[in-house]
């Protein structure tokens, strides 16, 4: 995958761009050899040594495992510098009790948030948004979640849409309002007359039919 600069920022169903940064576990990290066949959620955030920021790499920190337990894998960005990164993560281990095993990217010439479009002029013009890229491991990007500086972001919310789009892959559904894992999906909808009297019949199909268009199923592979 070549690499590219530029400011346009991504859209869902993009190719993730890749690129080649300095993070907390590399010197040269190339992104799409370390996203590997993973899922990846890569999130900036405004600043190291903030209060709303440490609050919110600990919790990440803190269920990593969920994500690694979903094939998913965390890695931060905010424009410090590699030094600044260091010592806010041994300062979150002393003050919180917790350990920041996922890297973070020290993005000082901006040229990874300029790809990924998490400066937001209105919001700052010196610092990334609390943006959030959820990204397959065919390297698309399946979501996209930006948060203002002055509020936290919702891990499960981040962790649920997670689950929502792999259970949307495995099962070739879609998923209602609110749904958690475990639930029951939506069934797409037909697609002839035929389908539609076949639906509105149940032959054959264990749904919960409200409608043609709408049924929902348990999550069994189609």
């Amino acid at each position: 995958m070549t690499e590219t600069v530029g400011t346009t920022m991504p859209r869902i169903g993009d190719a993730a761009p890749d690129f080649t940064a300095v993070t907390t576990h590399s010197q040269a990290m190339k992104f799409s050899e370390w996203q590997g066949d993973s899922w990846v959620i890569l999130f900036s955030h405004p600043a190291d040594f903030t209060p709303v920021c440490s609050t919110e790499l600990a919790e990440f920190a803190r269920r990593a495992d969920e994500f690694a337990a979903i094939n998913t894998k965390l890695i931060g960005l905010s424009v410090d510098s590699i030094h600044s990164h260091l010592a806010w993560v041994e300062n979150l281990k002393q003050t919180l009790g917790v350990e920041i095993n996922y890297p973070i990217i020290a993005d000082l010439d901006t040229k990874v948030a300029q790809l990924y479009g998490m400066i937001h002029p209105g919001e700052s013009a010196t610092v990334t948004v609390r943006a959030v890229f959820i990204i397959d491991p065919k390297r698309t990007i399946r979501a996209i979640i930006y948060y203002p500086l002055n509020a936290g972001r919702n891990i499960d919310e981040i962790y649920r849409i997670t689950r929502a789009l792999q259970a949307a892959d495995a099962y070739a559904c879609a998923t209602p309002v609110n749904w958690r894992p475990g639930e029951k999906v939506v069934v797409p909808p037909p697609k002839t007359v035929e389908e539609v009297a076949e639906r509105l019949s149940h032959k054959g199909k264990d749904y919960d039919v409200k409608d043609f268009y709408l049924s929902l199923r348990e999550q069994k592979v189609a």
